[in-house]
């Protein structure tokens, strides 16, 4: 904003999610003052009258904190906050494995939508919905999970309870599907999840390859020979388009699980080469809505990366997929339910929702109030 008189130097519509563009300088619409690139004024209409008081301190835009990690940037406007590494970390630590800064946009979505940005954001903190909101999802694969707290961060994976089972892919998304006979169920548990969640939460490569396994392995063949055989087939069929994989040990693979929350409001739910991606805001001082955004990405061949904007969309399975949409069915709901005279507070899973748990213990923190208290036995 402009330190004469405060007005904003970037009009920016209601119905606007994001602005950008390229600019050489600043120019304030109310009087005329101008700032170049680095914050600095080049112009005020009739310095004189301020009789020498003017100076750059005084002229200047406000500075404020400016990092990157993984392709995104992070803004604070703390000028004392920590280092971005060091907020991050441990997660950092473990997600600089998947290498995000290679993947591009497949889609990114808004919506304002009627619940404060905490409901929305805890909506994707843990699986432990999947029974009662995506009970389709069930015919393909198990969804019992664990949730572990990091420092200030979270993470959450599948909690494969069949020790046969078990491998550095059980944990994540991309895992082999339960029944039977695990080539069927896999193929359909990752197709399903492609396709119900807006075409995110795998790619065309890896649907492709668990569509062959039938094909490719004999019957009776192990759950986990049947993912390694599946991973490597879509490794190298993406190599073949020129989609390198990064090399992530099983042991990072394993810890990694299926998605993170980083304190405060993103989550990442990722793949070996893909990501979904959400991120709640306040709207405005409106406690009881939020700006929900999520988006896709995914690695490319070099020049064919898809050209997307952010795009403004109703909370509908048209527009979001079957699955976010069944989500968004929940948000609303909590939020009006939570003021009830008949609610008296949350009972967390304290194996399956620890994320939530952790998130408001920081949350507390760094409010100076809400402390939680532990159930008595």
């Amino acid at each position: 904003v402009c330190p004469h008189r405060g007005r904003q130097l970037v009009n920016t519509p209601d119905d606007c999610n994001q602005v950008r563009g390229r600019k050489p300088n600043f120019v304030c619409g109310f009087h005329g003052w101008s700032y170049d690139l680095d914050g600095q004024n080049t112009f005020v209409l009739d310095p004189e009258d301020w009789q020498g008081a003017l100076n750059a301190e005084r002229t200047c835009l406000s500075e404020l904190k400016v990092d990157t990690w993984g392709g995104w940037i992070y803004i604070n406007m703390d000028p004392e906050c920590a280092p971005l590494r060091d907020f991050l970390e441990p997660a950092a630590g473990i997600l600089d494995h998947f290498q995000f800064e290679k993947m591009r946009y497949k889609w990114r979505q808004w919506s304002v939508y009627p619940c404060n940005w905490k409901t929305a954001i805890e909506a994707f903190m843990e699986p432990y919905h999947v029974t009662g909101t995506h009970s389709q999802l069930l015919k393909y694969g198990e969804y019992y999970a664990y949730s572990k707290a990091f420092g200030l961060h979270s993470v959450s994976g599948f909690d494969e309870r069949d020790a046969s089972r078990k491998n550095s892919q059980s944990t994540s998304v991309t895992r082999a599907g339960s029944g039977s006979d695990p080539r069927i169920s896999t193929y359909e548990l990752i197709r399903e999840n492609y396709e119900t969640l807006n075409y995110s939460a795998a790619t065309d490569t890896l649907v492709a390859a668990a569509s062959r396994l039938v094909d490719e392995l004999p019957e009776g063949t192990p759950a986990d020979q049947v993912i390694a055989h599946m991973m490597a087939s879509a490794k190298a069929d993406d190599a073949a388009r020129g989609v390198t994989w990064p090399e992530i040990p099983p042991e990072v693979m394993a810890k990694a699980g299926l998605a993170w929350t980083l304190f405060p409001n993103q989550t990442i739910l990722q793949g070996v080469t893909f990501a979904l991606c959400y991120r709640t805001r306040p709207y405005g001082d409106d406690p009881n809505k939020c700006i929900f955004e999520s988006y896709a990405l995914e690695r490319y061949p070099e020049g064919e990366e898809p050209v997307t904007e952010w795009v403004q969309a109703e909370p509908t399975a048209e527009k979001w997929g079957a699955v976010l949409a069944q989500d968004f069915s929940n948000m609303e709901w909590v939020q009006r339910g939570m003021k009830s005279r008949g609610f008296r507070g949350t009972l967390p899973n304290p194996h399956q929702e620890r994320k939530i748990t952790n998130f408001h213990r920081i949350l507390s923190q760094y409010m100076g109030r809400g402390h939680l208290s532990k159930l008595d036995s």
